[in-house]
């Protein structure tokens, strides 16, 4: 099971939910059946609406790193996935803050995701 944590000014608390791990359901659909307004359009990984930072809780090292090569090429033309992050990414197996919810797949982890209710508009990284 992983414990996910959403956190937004769309909410009046933090939400958290329990996902089942490795049931190949991606952050939006976790969201979705948790009735959390997480901005999407396009659901496929091309529009950016769904933005996200993730943070990992917990002392074990972050699982969900595999980002999708939608995911990498939006991301990147949004100006949220340096070369240098994505490096990291494939080689260090350090996953980015920044990623899509809609292919996101959830794993054993426990997480914490913050969104600002606005599509594409990213939660501010010096907080």
């Amino acid at each position: 099971m992983a414990n996910v944590t959403f956190s937004g000014p769309t909410l009046d608390k933090d939400v958290t939910v329990y996902a089942v791990a490795g049931d190949r359901g991606t952050l939006l659909s976790v969201a979705k059946a948790a009735n959390i307004a997480i901005p999407f359009q396009c659901q496929d990984g091309e529009c950016g609406s769904c933005l996200i930072k993730v943070t990992h809780l917990g002392k074990n090292a972050p699982k969900a790193i595999h980002l999708t090569d939608k995911e990498k090429l939006t991301l990147s033309v949004n100006g949220k996935l340096s070369k240098e992050t994505l490096a990291k990414a494939e080689v260090e197996d350090m996953p980015p803050a920044y990623r899509l919810a809609c292919q996101y797949l959830v794993q054993d982890e426990d997480i914490l995701v913050e969104f600002t209710g606005e599509p594409g508009v990213e939660i501010d990284l010096r907080q």
